[in-house]
Order: C-alpha cells, then sequence, then structure tokens
C-alpha cells in the first residue's frame, strides 16, 4: 500500500473512484475536472465527459485552464452551441452526474460561487454561478469536491448560488425539483453523502489517518457519521502516476503558453 501521497490527491483520486465507465458527466472547472479525467484515465475510459462551453466526449491531455480551453474542442467528439447543450443535454436529463467544486457549502449541500459577506456590499466577490444552478438542478445527482475548512464548509451559506437540498428532508421536492441532488461531497478529509431522512452531509468514510477531531476542526456545523464507518482506500499506484503525469504535463503546457 502507497502511502505516500497528500491530501489533494487522495481527494481527487477518492472523487474518481466514484465515476463508472456509464457515467455521462458534466465536469466542473478545477478539482473536478482533475477527478472525471483520473477516472477517464484509469478505471472508467468509456465515460462520456462534457463541459459548459459545449464539448461532448472531451478527453484533454491536461487539465483545462477554463471551459474555453482548446484543449477541450481538439479532443472532443463534437462540439455544440451552449443552447443545445443545456436544452437537450442537461435540461433534457441526460446527464448522469454533475460534478461541482465549491466557495462555501452547508451541511444541506447548497453551493455559494457569488460572494462571501453582503451581496451589496461583499468582503470578497467570486466567479459566480456560470452553469452551476442548472446543472445542480438538472443532472440526476450531483458530486461535490472541495477542502475543508472553516470558511469554506459553514452554517449558513452567505449566497444561494445552486440549491442543494434547501433547508433538508424533502425541500429538494417541495419545490418540484425532481432530481436527486448532491449525493456525495469528497473532501481531503473524508467521504460524506446525505442522511437518507434529513438530507444533511454525513461522513461515511474517512481517509487514512485522518481523525475524527481533524474533521470537526475544519467544519462549520457539527459532524456527523455513519455508523459502519469506513477508511477510504489509499491510491494506488497506477492513480498516483496518472495523476502526478497529468499535473506535470498540465505545468508544463502552462508554463510554454507563459513564454510565447
Amino acid at each position: 500500500m502507497n502511502r505516500e501521497y497528500n491530501s489533494d490527491e487522495m481527494m481527487t483520486i477518492a472523487a474518481s473512484r466514484a465515476l463508472s465507465n456509464s457515467d455521462v458527466c458534466f465536469v466542473g472547472i478545477g478539482a473536478p475536472s482533475a477527478a472525471c479525467n483520473i477516472a477517464r484515465m484509469t478505471h472508467a475510459p468509456d465515460i462520456t465527459l462534457i463541459y459548459e462551453s459545449g464539448t461532448i466526449g472531451t478527453a484533454p491531455n491536461i487539465l483545462p485552464l477554463s471551459i474555453g480551453d482548446g484543449e477541450l474542442c481538439e479532443t472532443a467528439i463534437t462540439t455544440v452551441a451552449v443552447p443545445e447543450m443545456f436544452r437537450y443535454w442537461l435540461q433534457g436529463g441526460r446527464i448522469t452526474i454533475g460534478f461541482l467544486g465549491a466557495a462555501q457549502l452547508d451541511k444541506f449541500g447548497n453551493i455559494n460561487t457569488t460572494v462571501i459577506g453582503d451581496y451589496g456590499n461583499p468582503k470578497t466577490r467570486l466567479p459566480g454561478g456560470g452553469g452551476a444552478p442548472e446543472i445542480a438542478s438538472s443532472a440526476n445527482q450531483i458530486y461535490i469536491t472541495m477542502k475543508q475548512s472553516l470558511r469554506g464548509m459553514v452554517e449558513k451559506i452567505d449566497f444561494f448560488t445552486s440549491f442543494g437540498h434547501g433547508q433538508g428532508n424533502e425541500n429538494r421536492k417541495d419545490i418540484n425539483i425532481s432530481t436527486l441532488g448532491p449525493s456525495l461531497l469528497i473532501t481531503d478529509l473524508a467521504m460524506w453523502k446525505p442522511d437518507p431522512v434529513t438530507k444533511e452531509f454525513t461522513v461515511f468514510s474517512i481517509h487514512e489517518g485522518v481523525s475524527k477531531d481533524m474533521i470537526q476542526d475544519s467544519c462549520g456545523w457539527n459532524v456527523k457519521y455513519f455508523k459502519d464507518l469506513k477508511i477510504t482506500k489509499s491510491p494506488t499506484e497506477i492513480e498516483l502516476k496518472t495523476l502526478r503525469e497529468l499535473k506535470e504535463r498540465t505545468k508544463k503546457a502552462n508554463l510554454a503558453q507563459d513564454n510565447r
């Protein structure tokens, strides 16, 4: 068993394992993109990756800097117009997994990527929602990946950018959203899934070497655990090699671009 890895690598690889060959995945930039492409390069070569710019079946050799990165279009099976992407693919129910990141997240999977602080006078203005609000409501399931921190995992988010389970319980169904919503949260410390009744994110697997105190100290709500708590399997040599080589190719490509 290889233990020479860091928490970011554990998070990315654990997230990649949640994907399968049969998934059609709407991919967010950043950590979600890394996880989805590691899945494609290892155990799920037939996964269909879709990015917001309209690229379908893309297979980038490096991690894209944005949805407009030429690498996505160059390696895609096809590229469609953005309205078609959202209306036919997303709203048409053809996306099995929407993979998102978050600046702020609450225990019910509601996401803020808009502002920190008051909307009219924010401390920090974030990139915004982009297509994430539509993905959060129309993809069959939502997976979220983020590093744990007291600033990021909060009791109450400052702005509802992407609706998760709202106030919990059946709130999602109450406002006529029929998709499953947030069903998996992967952090650098643990893996979480909603409680079947309350829909509160609850830990079901702790990464190797992580304690419950570490999880609670970096989470803004009172952490709960499932009874059959597991230990996340460490990354394999192949998974680590694939991830590190991908990041190294990305780094070299970005440096070459900067030097032009």
